[in-house]
């Protein structure tokens, strides 16, 4: 929506209080952040896994703080993705299905654009899935070539995140195939690993779990990678590593999920002289907790309305009581799944319980476990705990003890006993739901509709601009932002449309320009396009 020039300024003044209150306390003592993420992996990773073959993790974990109870609020990428780089949970934002383009509220930033208004630059290689456009304003750089080398000021602090795709569940099909054809491919022992009750003990599944092994093996060799690239620098002792995986293994009953295979994921952190080595830590935490936690370490004031808590330094927050899941549509098919854990239990909400909990969907039916599930299941040959899974409809609830059932498969919900632990988690449910404004009740066209109705603020309007000249000649320049929640960039232009001097910045103030140079803005509101750009020459 289009402001009035009052509006405008005042929207200004709340903006720059904004940027104050979360750089309090900048200091020259901020740390480099580093993030190794990587694709389609729980916790089949050293330490937590003593049959995983991944020295690299875990000799971070000996340097550094091992969370034992770490989850995502989401089993698939993308509302996992849009949830970490805002810091609030996707049901309550809209984007919550599987790749949607959705509008966020326009209080809402990408995180990264906080640590950058704070001096940081920023870099992502690559992977991005917010479930709307990237926000030019996030990052210094975010591409295939984006590096933390790349900044300008070698004594600049960075914030970089690395995403490594190797685990994901189409490399783990491949891998699969390729001990398939050479047994001597394979890195893992199929026949030693143990496995998950919920599968069939045949060879084609324990061929894939091993492949999937086996990829998460060959992706720790690319964090050791990047590890020696920070050692080599001199800055491994100045620097944060936050490695984690973005949400349970690509594989049957884990991703897709909201049970603790498809929720509990990898989180190690290393920040000499600030974490105490061979750390490990069993409060509960969520990827919700990253973005407030960043800001915080890096010197800011997390905004209020994140959804997540600080987890490390001074100002590290209490352990929830309660962490929150959900799970819509995955690809080409619809399913609304809530979920809320305490320590003990995971209460399930099947919205959808007249859909069976294998629907066909293209990208994991490729899976041989899925295939070997699929195959016995009309052969009937799957064993009571793997048939559950294949029913064609699921329970309206489910409960379960996550201590005494660790794989979830003995549902609770209709024994006596649990149900007053069943009606509290319940409207525990019922009640974040409520507060949250849980948007997986509105069909997805209906969503849009309602995010897209005016189709012209779905493009930011140009920023409005004023300049003043100075007596050396200079011109200082200001810029205004004229779409409620939108963010400015700049970048500075040779005369006459040449060359780029250099790229996109964040508009945090005044701008001088020296004689014979152009400014170039432009105004970016998350699941907006951004404006047109405005341009000033002196």
């Amino acid at each position: 929506m289009r402001t009035g020039c009052s509006e405008t300024q005042l929207a200004a003044c709340i903006c720059l209080l904004a940027w104050c209150a979360v750089a309090p306390g900048l200091s020259a003592t901020r740390p480099n952040i580093l993030w190794l993420s990587i694709e389609d992996t729980g916790q089949q990773v050293a330490p937590y896994d003593a049959y995983a073959l991944t020295p690299n993790i875990a000799r971070l974990a000996r340097e550094g703080v091992t969370f034992l109870e770490a989850f995502s609020h989401s089993p698939v990428c993308a509302p996992t993705r849009s949830g970490i780089i805002t810091g609030m949970y996707p049901t309550a934002l809209g984007t919550h299905h599987m790749r949607s383009r959705m509008v966020p509220p326009p209080y809402v930033k990408a995180f990264p654009e906080y640590l950058r208004a704070m001096g940081y630059y920023t870099t992502n290689n690559s992977k991005t899935d917010y479930n709307f456009p990237v926000p030019l304003t996030a990052w210094d750089d975010s591409s295939r070539t984006a590096h933390w080398k790349n900044r300008p000021d070698p004594d600049q602090p960075f914030f970089a995140v690395f995403n490594l795709g190797s685990s994901h569940e189409g490399s783990v099909r491949r891998q699969y195939q390729a001990r398939s054809k050479d047994p001597s491919a394979g890195i893992h022992d199929a026949s030693h690993l143990p496995l998950p009750p919920y599968y069939p003990d045949t060879p084609k599944v324990r061929e894939a779990w091993a492949a999937y092994y086996d990829v998460i093996t060959k992706t720790d060799a690319s964090i050791g990678e990047l590890l020696r690239e920070l050692e080599d620098a001199g800055l491994a002792d100045k620097t944060l590593v936050v490695f984690w995986g973005d949400h349970g293994a690509g594989l049957a009953r884990a991703k897709r999920w909201i049970y603790d295979s498809g929720l509990k994921v990898p989180l190690i952190m290393r920040w000499p002289g600030r974490i105490e080595p061979g750390t490990q830590r069993a409060d509960l935490v969520q990827f919700l907790d990253l973005a407030p936690t960043m800001i915080a370490v890096a010197g800011g004031e997390p905004p209020q309305h994140l959804h997540g808590r600080v987890i490390l330094g001074k100002r590290q927050g209490p352990e929830p009581d309660y962490l929150f899941h959900g799970r819509d549509r995955m690809d080409e098919r619809y399913d609304m799944i809530r979920g809320v854990r305490n320590r003990r239990y995971l209460y399930v909400r099947n919205f959808e319980s007249h859909r069976p909990w294998v629907q066909f969907m293209r990208t994991p039916s490729q899976g041989p476990i899925y295939q070997e599930l699929t195959r016995l299941k009309h052969s009937g040959g799957l064993s009571p705990l793997a048939a559950h899974f294949m029913q064609d409809t699921k329970p309206l609830e489910e409960l379960y003890d996550v201590v005494a059932d660790p794989h979830q498969v003995f549902n609770l919900a209709s024994d006596p006993r649990y149900g007053d632990t069943l009606g509290m988690l319940r409207e525990k449910l019922r009640d974040w739901m409520r507060r949250t404004d849980d948007k997986g009740l509105v069909p997805e066209p209906e969503l849009y509709r309602r995010m897209f109705e005016n189709e012209s603020d779905a493009v930011t309007h140009p920023p409005g601009l004023s300049k003043t000249r100075l007596d050396d000649g200079s011109l200082r320049v200001e810029l205004h932002a004229e779409t409620d929640g939108s963010s400015l960039a700049y970048r500075i232009l040779a005369p006459h449309g040449g060359r780029t001097e250099g790229q996109w910045q964040l508009y945090t103030g005044r701008v001088t320009l020296g004689k014979g140079q152009r400014l170039e803005a432009v105004a970016c509101r998350l699941g907006f396009e951004d404006s047109p750009p405005v341009s000033v020459e002196n």
